[in-house]
């Protein structure tokens, strides 16, 4: 079995740590720190009781994680990053628990970012140096920044597959102007289409060009373009999405792989299935999106949390 190995300078009260971890000089770990295997904590960290810590995980020099933080499996926390846990600490005053700051599975906080207490980390993002995180951020987002803004998704991941930057095509290269993008049963569509004198004209026919008959449409509009909408998926509602004006960036994820696709001219659209996450951001400043939906609006019908929406995903294609 793989031992555990200790500097002979570190202060380790912990009995709780797993095979082939290494902790180094000056690190200091209170009795109740729980540590998984394979983890690296580097020099001049201090690990405090009510932590938690996955395997494969990293911890760089200079990090303090206090009561209620939680990394984990292969989560990457770089040099000074700070973690908080109390939102109006005063000296010598105590809460009667600790916030939970949350960093999921395979996500990396650059160095010298700050996490406020209570916030979550999703599972793949990725948190730029210096950055300081006030609000949760979502599965495989990055961010930076003061205060931290979604400025795009990772492009590659090992837990969910490679992200695809999928330009759409026009007619000419694509019969009926439909674009399958591998994301489940995602497609791309270039909608008719005429200029003249007078003015343009965009038009699509139900169920022939937007693959279902509607029940309900919503526009989105005056949305400041460092705020992100979306982020769920439905069981049984259908959505076909046109930014009729402006732009903005929708990205589309089946659970095993996910494409992010410009919206920039009212006659392309994107049709999202039941059980594709949806995300939209990026939006311009005039941007207005037109969203058709094949149900009315049903609460239940909503997946909001993506590690549900994964399980569920796998579960049905496995049926």
């Amino acid at each position: 079995m793989i031992s555990v190995k200790i500097h002979e300078t570190a202060d380790v009260q912990s009995e709780s740590i797993g095979p082939g971890t290494k902790i180094w000089q000056s690190v200091v770990v209170l009795p109740g720190a729980r540590i998984g295997a394979d983890v690296n904590i580097c020099a001049h960290c201090f690990v405090e009781n009510d932590v938690v810590i996955g395997d494969r995980v990293t911890v760089k020099s200079g990090v303090y994680l206090w009561d209620g933080v939680r990394l984990d499996n292969d989560v990457f926390v770089g040099p000074n990053v700070t973690f908080t846990n109390d939102k109006f600490p005063r000296s010598k005053a105590y809460p009667d628990s600790f916030l939970l700051t949350h960093v999921e599975e395979g996500a990396s906080v650059g160095g010298g970012a700050v996490l406020l207490p209570g916030v979550t980390i999703g599972r793949g993002a990725m948190v730029g140096a210096g950055a300081v995180v006030t609000k949760s951020v979502p599965p495989y987002a990055i961010v930076y920044g003061s205060p931290a803004r979604i400025t795009g998704y990772v492009e590659t991941t090992t837990l969910a597959g490679a992200v695809k930057d999928v330009a759409i095509r026009t007619p000419e290269d694509s019969r009926e102007g439909v674009v399958k993008v591998g994301v489940g049963g995602v497609t791309l569509h270039r909608l008719k289409s005429v200029q003249d004198m007078r003015g343009d004209l965009s038009v699509g026919e139900f169920p022939k060009d937007i693959p279902f008959e509607p029940k309900r449409y919503f526009l989105v509009f005056n949305v400041p373009s460092e705020k992100t909408r979306g982020e769920h998926a439905h069981y049984k509602c259908h959505q076909f999405l046109i930014c009729v004006k402006g732009s903005c960036a929708v990205v589309a994820d089946d659970g095993e792989s996910r494409c992010e696709v410009l919206l920039d001219s009212p006659d392309k659209g994107i049709y999202l299935p039941p059980l594709t996450w949806g995300i939209q951001y990026k939006y311009s400043s005039d941007a207005v999106l037109l969203v058709f939906t094949s149900h009315l609006y049903d609460a239940e019908d909503y997946i909001r949390n993506y590690a549900e929406f994964v399980e569920i995903a796998q579960s049905k294609a496995q049926q």
